[in-house]
């Protein structure tokens, strides 16, 4: 069993930002979920734990070590598929593959055949194995990316924003491989989409201006909700003044048409209408929660 904790930690940059502050995670096997808006400080996370910056304050510890102080104790364990990466310009899945495979240790020549076949054929990609990987489309790309960050059998992989910009059968094919692969070591899966950690993880934390607003079980979190969460048509122009009245914790616009969901622990009149509570509006409640709230992780 592999285990990553996260204790306390802050990162302050040199611009006086604060990235992270005072977060606390424990994570073993399995698919883990780190979900927040753009900005909210999964990514600056995600680096930390790499190793590829460090904490102003705080630790993080992985299977015992502190790769807060060593990060190349975490290095040889880790697969990292960062929101973008690059790649060289003229060269094919199979060289960039074995050139990665050299890079992180691989350095049986059958071994590290038969793992780059295996994963080629995991992702797809075999058939596109000698095309250059700078041609290939986003989501070709983005399933390379996973094949290389599964290179070396790591105890611990992160993906960031994975499955941003994919067409709906990229975006299951991509979830498959990453679900097939979390049994048996940490899956650390960063997102601005509900819907990846609804369907994936079995825990996740809600990040937001760089603090943990919320952690759990995502079901956990639903039922919490439940018989709370009501919905109502409403005109733009009434937007605001319902606001000023009810907890509206967002909208969604369908068939050309507003609806506001609102937050409320009792019986509304018969304008609103109960609706099943989905992790959606977990999510906007606590976030809109934590705009009012002090958190400490």
């Amino acid at each position: 069993m592999n285990t990553l904790v996260i204790n306390n930690a802050s990162k302050v940059y040199s611009n006086g930002t604060k990235a992270l502050e005072h977060v606390s995670l424990k994570i073993s096997n399995g698919m883990f979920g780190l979900l927040g808006p753009n900005g909210a400080g999964k990514s600056s996370l995600m680096r930390t734990i790499a190793g590829l910056q460090t904490l102003t304050s705080g630790s993080v510890i992985f299977n015992g070590n502190d790769i807060s102080k060593d990060p190349s104790k975490i290095r040889q364990h880790l697969g990292y598929l960062p929101q973008e990466f690059g790649v060289y310009p003229r060269m094919s899945a199979l060289d960039l593959l074995n050139h990665i495979a050299i890079l992180k240790g691989v350095l049986n020549k059958k071994e590290r055949q038969e793992q780059i076949e295996a994963l080629l054929i995991k992702t797809n990609l075999f058939e596109h194995r000698k095309k250059f990987v700078s041609n290939y489309s986003g989501g070709m790309r983005r399933r390379f990316g996973i094949a290389q960050a599964l290179l070396g059998n790591p105890k611990l992989i992160m993906v960031d924003e994975p499955t941003a910009g994919l067409d709906p059968e990229e975006r299951n094919r991509f979830l498959d491989v990453l679900s097939e692969v979390s049994s048996s070591v940490i899956v650390l899966l960063s997102t601005h989409i509900v819907e990846d950690i609804r369907v994936l993880c079995s825990n996740m934390a809600i990040l937001s201006n760089g603090q943990i607003v919320k952690q759990g079980n995502p079901n956990d979190l639903i039922n919490g909700l439940h018989g709370k969460i009501w919905k109502t048509p409403v005109l733009k122009s009434e937007l605001n003044v319902l606001k000023d009245k009810y907890n509206v914790i967002s909208t969604r616009l369908l068939a050309g048409k507003t609806s506001a969901y609102v937050f409320s622990e009792e019986q509304l009149t018969t304008d609103f209408e109960s609706v099943p509570t989905d992790l959606e509006h977990v999510y906007f409640h606590i976030l809109k929660t934590s705009k009012t709230t002090s958190y400490a992780a």
